[in-house]
């Protein structure tokens, strides 16, 4: 039976697995910095106009024709600038995080992108160009996920782990991830703190969700000062390793180079580094390894699961 998107309101319910996580952690937590600057649209790359999304350029519309250069400058501090602070603060700490790398924009800096392989962090294919997916006919999508592995696999060293649409995904986009093969996982879902199992045209697929709600685009919202940011996430973070004492959890952290990678506000990222290296049982790791150990631990139960089944 074709592969169909499917709602599912109940997941685990009140019963959710014991994830095991290593060391019998109560949380698995996972950085994301999301290597966009360089994909994103814009009027050299045919788009015809300048994106300005979680910028300071706010106030859409301050120039109706042509380049916006202030937006531009924007983006190239986050990867000129951003994306080495936020390097140096995972570093100094001996943490790891999972790039969302946007395959064209690692091409524009392979600086940045050696530094992503010397560091040993995983990259979740992020797309070929910051593009909205769902608005993609069908082949068109197809060669995009196609374009953006060979990329990556050309400038990280290793294909991508997993897949993450820059904007939400389409009703075929995991049917392609799937059918392109090699990924592990795709991030495209919000519904859950854990995650679980689909069937996709036969075949097992692991569903690993991501947040928008602990994540740095609060920035651009109700969030203004880093210690605004930090209270928020580290409330979650708390909240969380609490409930981990009795049913273990996992967290995702959102990052942008070019919001959190500006110094007032990695401050507030750096309290929450620091904040969270204090507690036992907690597992700061990237994504691919929560992929595998998911996978080791709760494996495949079995055809016939539907869209959200655990």
């Amino acid at each position: 039976m074709a592969y169909e998107v499917r709602r599912d309101f109940r997941g685990y319910g009140a019963n959710p697995p014991d994830p095991k996580w290593p060391g019998g952690a109560r949380i698995a937590v996972n950085f994301v910095m999301n290597y966009e600057e360089g994909s994103e649209p814009s009027i050299q790359d045919g788009e015809g106009y300048t994106e300005t999304g979680l910028t300071e350029a706010l106030g859409p519309g301050q120039i109706p024709r042509g380049r916006d250069l202030a937006a531009e400058g924007m983006f190239e501090y986050g990867s000129r600038v951003g994306f080495w602070r936020l390097l140096r603060l995972f570093q100094e700490r001996g943490m790891p995080m999972t790039v969302f790398g946007c395959a064209l924009a690692l091409e524009r800096n392979p600086e940045a992108a050696a530094a992503i392989r010397a560091a040993g962090y995983d990259v979740c294919c992020h797309g070929w160009r910051w593009v909205k997916h769902f608005e993609l006919p069908e082949e068109e999508e197809r060669e995009h996920i196609r374009r953006a592995v060979a990329s990556l696999e050309r400038t990280v060293g290793h294909r991508p782990d997993g897949w993450y649409c820059r904007y939400g995904p389409g009703v075929n986009t995991r049917r392609l991830v799937v059918e392109e093969g090699g990924f592990l996982y795709d991030s495209d879902s919000y519904a859950d703190e854990l995650p679980w199992w689909v069937t996709v045209e036969g075949k097992g697929h692991l569903v690993v969700p991501y947040s928008l709600t602990h994540n740095d685009g609060k920035y651009a919202g109700p969030v203004g000062t880093s210690d605004d940011w930090f209270s928020f996430v580290r409330d979650g973070f708390d909240m969380l390793y609490a409930e981990g004492a009795r049913a273990p959890k996992m967290m995702s952290v959102g990052l942008h180079m070019r919001l959190i990678g500006h110094p007032a506000r990695a401050a507030g990222l750096a309290r929450l580094l620091d904040h969270i290296q204090r507690h036992d049982g907690v597992w700061v790791t990237r994504r691919i390894d929560i992929a595998r150990h998911w996978m080791a631990t709760h494996p495949y139960p079995g055809r016939g699961l539907n869209e959200g089944e655990a």
